[in-house]
Parts: structure tokens; sequence; C-alpha cells
């Protein structure tokens, strides 16, 4: 096949419309710090916590819509061993969604917290809050990989275009837009990303609906025709499986820095919660067309396609099924405007994780441990640089496995078992502190590296109750072990905070053995706590009357 020009032009366009959006944006955001009162960081990180109603809406469900979303449904749907009942990113994502704006966004605007590791550094201290970070930016970084691999797959197959420069070249123009004007550029941009997903993929389907190649999918739902019903079945066997996948996605969500740099970027409690519930409708729509391009794949007769035989899933390359789909199923116009919106999904949600983990690194560790005197300008760079860095990473990551699901589930998989129970118990439960945190924390790495991962080939030490071989022969946990690991993490943050609190409130122990001071923190911690609240509860309701105006800082 020859390199597809057409399309590589249609791709150029895309890129420079993305790129000087961004550019706009950051000079956009450089008006906005010459005048707002506010430190560059936060102008730079939350966009002056005044960013727009609709672009919020836009950009919160476009992070959630990416490449990975795209490409992960139609695998997942198409896979003959899974089917489109465990392409579950749509549904649990609005789980995620309403219980971020019912009780997670409320407590995070209450504190004017810059990113969602300040209440652990506030409480627990450096060291530990040091430790607990670090999950968070390995999440990112896998986040950034999972992205470029749905892109490099999907340009290679349509364009003909080289994995490794499809993959170069989109990192590079997701770092430089932004570097350039913060979460500005990368909210402006995801409103040009989201509209051009949504158009895209709703354009591509009639054509596969009508192809020539494929069944009715409405008769291959629930029959064996080429392959396995693509509707798929959860087995009695296979539930606890399902339901642990289901609340990895929806509860693990909540343990990403980007869905609180959304909440916190704008300008009331009540904008936040509206930006909440309008995407996870988005989220509902967008997931649609991914489920009816794996359903096309499922019920195609791929020997009579230029494709041939073996059929993509016995090629191993159900990873790539959208683009393959698009490829061979419809017109060459067609499958361009297809490969755009699975470049504006990558893009939009590449520079969610950039900006996420260079918000943790810079507030979290530079600022705040390693140079507290840091001037805006040198925290400006250090933003950059971070930037940069993560990029890099992700970039380099792309080249060990081309496997969407795989940086997908792993990635979530930290947040779920290590992060959320953490960031429960500082959230919404006071006994909470370091002791118990360390516990919480180490029982929940332990436990998961002993459960196995058969996506990266570590086999389980820890069999749980139901472990045996899957349809693909590698040896996985079909009982809900990671909600188990996340529940027994919390419980231990809870147990041992308690313990502790108990030992050295009652002089059990010398107050010279409490590391992390927390008979001394407690009240003054608790009195912080109900000023701070009384006071963001008025700024809340100046800041409900100004919800539409974001015109002026």
């Amino acid at each position: 096949m020859a390199l597809n020009v057409p399309g590589l032009v249609v791709m150029a366009v895309f890129y420079l419309l993305i790129l000087g959006t961004g550019i706009w944006a950051s000079m956009r955001s450089k008006r906005e710090e010459k005048k707002c009162t506010g430190d560059g960081m936060e102008i730079t990180l939350l966009a002056g916590r005044n960013i727009n109603l609709l672009v919020g809406i836009f950009t919160l469900t476009a992070t959630w819509v990416g490449g990975g979303f795209i490409l992960g449904i139609a695998e997942a749907t198409y896979n003959p061993t899974l089917g489109a009942v465990w392409a579950l990113m749509p549904v649990p994502y609005v789980l995620t969604f309403f219980l971020g704006g019912f009780f997670f966004a409320k407590p995070m605007r209450e504190n004017k917290y810059v990113t969602m590791m300040d209440p652990f550094q506030q409480k627990y201290g450096n060291v530990l809050s040091s430790a607990l970070i670090f999950p968070a930016l390995v999440a990112d970084v896998l986040w950034v990989a999972r992205t470029l691999v749905s892109l490099g797959g999907t340009m290679s197959v349509i364009l003909d275009l080289s994995y490794v420069y499809s993959i170069i070249i989109s990192s590079v123009v997701a770092i430089i837009y932004t570097l350039l004007g913060g979460l500005y550029s990368v909210a402006y941009t995801d409103v040009i990303q989201l509209i051009l997903i949504f158009v895209s993929l709703w354009v591509c389907v009639p054509f596969l609906l009508t192809n020539p190649h494929s069944v009715d999918i409405s008769l291959t739902a629930y029959n064996q025709t080429f392959q396995a019903p693509w509707v798929g079945t959860v087995e009695l066997d296979e539930a606890g499986k399902w339901f642990d996948d289901f609340m990895l996605l929806a509860l693990g969500g909540l343990a990403y820095q980007a869905f609180y740099q959304r909440i916190l970027s704008a300008s009331s409690y009540t904008q936040a919660q509206v930006t909440c519930f309008a995407s996870s409708a988005f989220c509902l729509v967008l997931g649609i067309p991914s489920v009816l391009v794996g359903a096309v794949a499922a019920s195609t007769d791929w020997n009579s396609t230029s494709y041939g035989l073996p059929t993509p899933y016995e090629r191993d390359q159900a990873g790539s099924i959208l683009p393959i789909t698009l490829q061979y199923l419809t017109p060459t116009y067609i499958s361009v405007i297809g490969i755009g919106a699975v470049a504006a999904a990558v893009m939009s949600s590449m520079d969610s994780a950039l900006l996420s983990s260079a918000s943790l690194f810079s507030s979290n560790i530079y600022k705040n441990i390693i140079r507290k005197q840091a001037s805006d300008r040198e925290m400006q760079w250090v933003i950059r640089i971070s930037v940069v860095v993560v990029g890099l990473a992700g970039t380099a990551l792309t080249f060990l496995d081309s496997s969407v699901l795989v940086f997908w589930l792993v990635g979530v998989d930290m947040s779920y078992t290590i992060m959320f129970p953490q960031l429960v118990c500082i959230l919404f439960f006071k006994v909470s502190n370091g002791y118990g945190a360390t516990v919480g924390y180490l029982m929940g790495i332990i436990l998961r590296i002993l459960s196995g991962e058969p996506l990266i080939g570590l086999p389980p030490a820890i069999q749980f109750p139901g472990c045996r071989l899957d349809a693909e022969g590698r040896l996985t946990q079909f009982f809900p072990f990671r909600t188990a690991i996340m529940i027994i993490s919390l419980v231990s943050i809870l147990l041992f905070s308690w313990l502790a609190s108990i030992i050295f409130n009652k002089d059990l122990l010398s107050e010279k053995w409490d590391v992390f001071k927390i008979k001394r923190k407690q009240k003054p911690t608790a009195r912080a706590t109900d000023e701070k609240r009384t006071n963001s509860e008025n700024e809340e309701a100046s800041a409900a009357k100004q919800l539409l105006d974001t015109t002026s800082c």
C-alpha cells in the first residue's frame, strides 16, 4: 500500500488547526495573567479558576473520550472472547461523573486545593505525600502511552505512515501547545477536538452499516456467524470479573488529577456539578459509534475483502480493529475522516495527562518541597520541563506494547487499588492519619503485585476463588480481587489510623515516637478546616451569581 498523500494533507491541516487554537489560547492565558491578582501557576494549571461553563464541559468530556476510549470499546466489542457487554467504558463513566459532582467536588473546592494531592501534603507531610504521588504520576505516564498507541496504530493502517513517525509527530504537537498555554490551551483545543470526534465518528457509521461485506449486525448480535455473537455474554462464573472491571473504571477515574483539574478550574461548585453531569451524557453518546464499529467488524466476512484471511483477531490485530474496519469497509475519504476522530481523541486526552502530571510535580514536589521560595517565572519553567519529560516517557513506553487495553487497564488499576481508598479516607474520614495511610498504601501495592496481571505476564502468587485459565489460555483472577484489595486498603487505613490515634492520644507510647505528629495536629487541623469551610461557602455563594460571566478574573 502506497503512502496516502490526501490523508496526510488532511491530517496536516488538522494538526495546524489544533496548534493554532493552542497558540491563540496561550495568548489569552497571558492576557488573563496580567489582569488577575492570582499567581501565574494557578492561571496555568487552573485557568484562574474561571473557566467558561461550556468549555469546562467540553474539556472534561474530551479528557475521558480519548484514543483508548474509542479504540478500546471497538476492540472489546469485536473480540470474540469478550463482546459489547465487556466494552464497559461509557456506563461506568456516568457513575464517575455523578459521584465526583455530588461528593468529591465539594471538599476539593471548599479548601481551594490546586491538585488532588494537596490534602495529603497538608495532613500527612511531605515524605508520605511524595510516596503517594508516585502511582498518580505513573498512571498519567501510562495514560500518555495508551493514547499514543491508539493513534500510532490507526495512522499506520490508514495512511501507511510509519508507526514511529505517527507517534512522534502527535506527541510533539501535543507537547508544544500544552507548553504554550497550560489549561487554557488544553481546554480550548479540547473544544475543537470534541466537535471533530463527534462529527467524524457519526459520519463513518452509515458507511460501515451499509458496506457489502458485512451482515446485518442485528442478525449477528446473538447468533454465531463469522465468529461469536458480538453482544457477548457474562457467565455466572465471570460475573465477579465483570463487576471488578466495572468498579475499576467507575471509581478509578475519581483518583485522577485530570478530573480535579477541571473541577477546580470552574468558577463555582454549581458550575463544577453541571460540568460533571453534562459530561456524563456526552460520554454515553460518544461511546455508541465505537460499539457499532466493533459490531460491524464482528459481522464481516473478511475473506471477501482485500484484507483477506486470517481475520484481524487471528492475526493478533484486535487492538487496531477500528482503523482496519475503516480502511477496508469504507471509502478512502471516509477512512481519513475517521482517523481525524482518533487523532482528535488522542490529542484531547494526551494534553490532559501531560498537564495533570506537570501539576502534581510542579505544585506538590517542586514548589512545596524542593524550592518553597520559587518565583512564578521559575514555576512556569518547571511546569514546561515536567510536560516535556512526561511526554517523552509516555512516548517511549509506546514501543513496548501495542495494545490499547493494556495501558488503559494497568493505569486505571493503580488509581483504583492504591489511590482511590487514600483519597476517600483523607476527604471524608477525619480519623485518617499518616500511620493508617502508610499501612494502606503498602497493603494495596503488595496485594496488587501478588495478585498478578495477565496483561503484562505477571503470574498470580495469590489465587483468589475462581482463578483459572481464560479463553486465551492465561491464568486469570475471576474473583473481584481489585475491589477486594481496594476495600482491604481502605479498611486498613481507617483501622490503623484509629489505633495510632488511641496509642498516642492516650499516651500509651511516648510522643517522641509520633513521627506524623497526629496528637499535635488533630485539634488545630479540625479548627482550620471549619474556618476554611465557612470562608469557602461565602465565596461560593458570590461566585454562583457570576456563573456565566467568564470575562473577568
